[in-house]
């Protein structure tokens, strides 16, 4: 092959777009589940970064505002979408003057957008769309817009465009051994984690993009280290749409970051923190000091503070951030670098879930160097994702397609911002089987039907990708999947080849994680809560075979 592509969070996944799309032979292979790190466990944005430009860092909010535009406007809507955000202000006039001037400039550097314009509110007009705040907090404030995504399953569908081009991708699968030929990288030992298998293959260049595992990569290689990548944690909480008194986002400054209350379907979202971590980065833990340090920063603006039961869901990510001279991560630039590591290795770190595409092109561009075939120049710029295509005239039936497909129209609405024109795709199988259009049990929000297409089409082969990836059961609900575990494994079951013992490992390993997080919670500091973490973790057993090119469906 030409490219093997390591890592399957969004920035390998769109280098295996990239790639494939430019004409080239690639696989992508992933140790876990797609978006199994950092991409599924973000602020869940597109956006330019209100912070970098604080920092006057104006050519990354340039970048990255040009990326919302075209999520929004081409290459994914039915997964990108515009949030109002509402930013409180609390000093008279120079306040004012500050930051409606940075969000113009916000604005300005956003280009031509589909996005309205920031608008200025007076006390009455802030507190009529945020009446939940406190009176004192705010004299006035500016109502922004930006986008917002469900990071995991965008990740997923950039994985099944690359494959609908063309590209091999496997999950459950690591690199244990970087294949030399003299001092050239011409391959790599592969390893099933979940039969331990192992094969060897060869690519005419490898590209890391393995995020805060970058440094490990790096020493397979033998090579000194071009970069190295400081892992940074962020964590976020959900609690029920009712809990806060708003019709719009918030964002809050705080002393070490800034603090987003994001509208997620029936929940907000609230986070985020950001703290160095030097622990187990595949399972990242939060801590109840992180918890309590978010209900505190939102409860210093809310008329009715949050506690810590009113929180249903927890989770945490670690942001690979460049290395630099701060000792403080929210200080570190979030602009990627690329290197060749060695003859035939190209690593890709830092950067920001928005700006993927730049660091997937720009990684691939560096490949195509060590390849000795004249390759064309990147086209995902103008490549719409998998259920892109036509999505607005779709939407624009969503009516008519949900009589037709035996759902109400809210759920179509919620199908469609998850599936786009695959929808139909989706629910097929329920043509046979009535009973997949009956919502999962303990998780209302989730068709049966969308749980048999994450095994048919979307290579879910676990427990943990369904409930927390391809769903987000896992923290979306009180229980935490708990409720669902059961059921789910025996709807999938036969999909996957599980006998009764299989499907009951399955459900004990997802019980055992749910509780190692919800003990981790409530530890204090970061080491002992890494500890209660790790006491289970997910046992990735099943194989499956390559993703099927041309159609775009990921199968076992």
């Amino acid at each position: 092959m030409d490219v093997l592509v390591v890592g399957g969070g969004v920035t390998g996944a769109g280098a295996a777009l990239d790639a494939a799309s430019r004409g080239l032979s690639v696989a992508l292979v992933e140790a876990r589940d797609l978006a199994s790190g950092t991409s599924s466990r973000s602020s869940k944005l597109f956006h330019g970064g209100l912070r970098y430009l604080e920092q006057l860092d104006l050519a990354l909010v340039r970048e990255a505002l040009r990326e919302r535009e075209l999520m929004l406007t081409l290459l994914a809507p039915h997964l990108v979408s515009p949030v109002a955000f509402l930013y409180p202000l609390t000093r008279r006039a120079w306040e004012r003057w500050y930051v409606g001037a940075g969000l113009a400039i916000y604005d300005r550097l956003g280009g031509r957008s589909s996005l309205p314009r920031a608008r200025h509110l007076s006390r009455r007009g802030a507190r009529a769309l945020a009446p939940g705040l406190k009176h004192t907090a705010l004299v006035g404030a500016v109502q922004y817009y930006d986008a917002q995504v469900d990071d995991a399953r965008h990740t997923m569908m950039l994985a099944r465009t690359a494959a609908a081009h063309g590209a091999v991708v496997r999950t459950s699968t690591e690199v244990v051994e970087l294949v030399r030929d003299g001092d050239r990288v011409c391959g790599a030992v592969l390893r099933d984690t979940d039969t331990g298998a192992e094969c060897h293959v060869t690519a005419g260049v490898v590209v890391s993009c393995t995020g805060v595992w970058t440094d490990d990569l790096h020493a397979l290689s033998g090579n000194d280290r071009p970069f190295e990548v400081r892992a940074s944690k962020g964590v976020h909480l959900l609690v029920a749409r009712e809990r806060i008194g708003l019709d719009t986002g918030l964002i809050l400054r705080t002393p070490t970051s800034v603090l987003f209350v994001i509208p997620w379907g029936n929940h907000w979202i609230v986070g985020t923190t950001d703290t160095d971590w030097a622990l187990d980065r595949e399972h990242p833990a939060a801590s109840r000091a992180d918890i309590d340090y978010i209900l505190a920063r939102v409860n210093d603006v809310l008329a009715d503070p949050l506690t810590r039961d009113d929180v249903i869901g927890v989770y945490a990510g670690l942001r690979p951030l460049l290395a630099g001279a701060s000792s403080k991560t929210s200080k570190l630039s979030r602009e990627h670098a690329v290197a060749r590591t060695a003859p035939g290795l190209v690593s890709v770190a830092g950067g920001k879930y928005t700006t993927y595409r730049v660091m997937a092109r720009d990684a691939v561009d560096v490949a195509v160097g060590e390849l000795d075939v004249r390759v064309s120049g990147s086209v995902t710029d103008r490549l719409p994702l998998l259920g892109a295509e036509g999505y607005v005239a779709t939407d624009n039936r969503r009516g008519v397609l949900a009589a037709e497909l035996g759902v109400s129209e809210p759920r179509m609405r919620r199908l469609l911002g998850r599936y786009g024109t695959l929808v139909s795709e989706v629910l097929a199988a329920a043509d046979d089987d009535p009973s997949l259009l009956e919502p999962v049990a303990g998780a209302p929000d989730y068709l049966r039907a969308e749980i048999r297409y994450a095994v048919t089409h979307e290579a879910a082969l676990h427990l943990d990708d369904l409930l927390t990836r391809r769903t987000r059961i896992s923290v979306e609900t009180p229980h935490r999947g708990s409720e669902s575990a059961r059921s789910v494994a025996a709807l999938v079951g036969p999909l996957l080849g599980w006998d009764d013992g299989a499907a009951e490992r399955e459900v004990a390993l997802y019980l055992a994680r749910v509780a190692a997080e919800l003990a981790s919670q409530e530890e204090l500091e970061d080491t002992r809560a890494a500890a209660s973490r790790r006491a289970a973790t997910t046992v990735r057993r099943t194989s499956r075979a390559e993703g099927a090119g041309g159609s775009g469906q990921l199968t076992r």
